[in-house]
């Protein structure tokens, strides 16, 4: 099944990532991520942007209110979902400049959990992470090379998690006490289809993944079989979420990091597409 795309906002981001709709919020939220910005979009259409650092990897609610924004080497947390409250930082997470955060998302329980990645896209140099009560952080998954989309099946029983550079969507089994196990691959994406990127999972346990360098994003259904496709008008598409009142929207962030403009003027555009399927709310960090 194809489905067709429409555009929801102008070029507004160099490289949009991570888009993620809360009721609480209005709207959508999502980073620029190298310009270390968080950008909101309210039912108007206006986009107002937050400046938060060297990198904006990742922003997720937070169950006590307020939000949190995965920066270069730290979390930071914001009591207020106002999007220019203050925010406190857990501290840094590692040392090392040439690795920064990337992608990452909550389980069922509201752990959170965090990718990082070379700044080169190094092999094996990146690690999954997921961050204790107080903040720190605990490796899940060693040596991964661009930790990149991560979302649960609608019981909370799977995860599914994609490192970039294998060209695959890996899922794991899910357990409220023991965490994740059992990595094992879910979907494959042909090389000549680009690279899986962001992902989300609908409320029929849909998985819908984002193609890097492949102007798509595909669903797979709960047994990994592709069954729909959306065709975007530019290359480099990063990451999904489902939003609006209903949640039936698709969102659909892109980049423009050494895009030729004038080739495809509108990467770094979010785009939006209305899939016939439902997604499920965010899962909220009890950090």
């Amino acid at each position: 099944m194809s489905i067709a795309p429409y555009t929801v906002t102008d070029p507004v981001a160099e490289h949009g990532e991570g888009p993620v709709w809360s009721g609480r919020w209005g709207g959508l939220r999502w980073v620029d991520m190298l310009a270390g910005d968080v950008l909101a979009l309210d039912a108007q259409g206006t986009v107002r942007r937050r400046h938060v650092g060297a990198v904006a990897a990742v922003v997720r609610p937070r169950v006590s209110g307020g939000y949190l924004v995965a920066a270069e080497r730290e979390l930071l947390l914001s009591d207020s979902d106002d999007l220019d409250a203050p925010l406190r930082s857990l501290g840094e997470a590692w040392t090392d400049p040439a690795i920064r955060m990337n992608e990452g998302g909550c389980d069922p329980g509201g752990r959170f959990y965090i990718g990082s990645m070379a700044y080169d896209a190094a092999p094996g140099r990146g690690s999954f992470y997921v961050a204790e009560p107080g903040g720190a952080l605990r490796v899940v998954l060693a040596e991964v090379t661009i930790s990149n989309g991560f979302d649960f099946s609608p019981d909370g029983s799977l995860a599914y998690y994609a490192d970039t550079t294998t060209g695959r969507v890996d899922v794991l089994d899910s357990d409220p006490e023991s965490g994740l196990s059992g990595r094992r691959p879910f979907a494959v994406v042909d090389p000549a289809q680009g690279a899986p990127d962001g992902l989300t999972v609908d409320a029929e346990g849909g998985v819908w993944v984002a193609l890097w360098q492949g102007g798509a994003v595909h669903r797979y259904d709960a047994g990994g079989r592709l069954d729909a496709v959306v065709s975007l008008p530019v290359r480099k598409v990063t990451a999904v979420t489902f939003g609006g009142e209903d949640l039936d929207r698709l969102f659909i962030t892109t980049s423009a990091l050494d895009v030729d403009r004038a080739e495809q003027p509108e990467a770094g555009a979010v785009f939006a597409a209305d899939p016939g399927v439902r997604g499920r709310q965010v899962l909220p960090t009890t950090l």
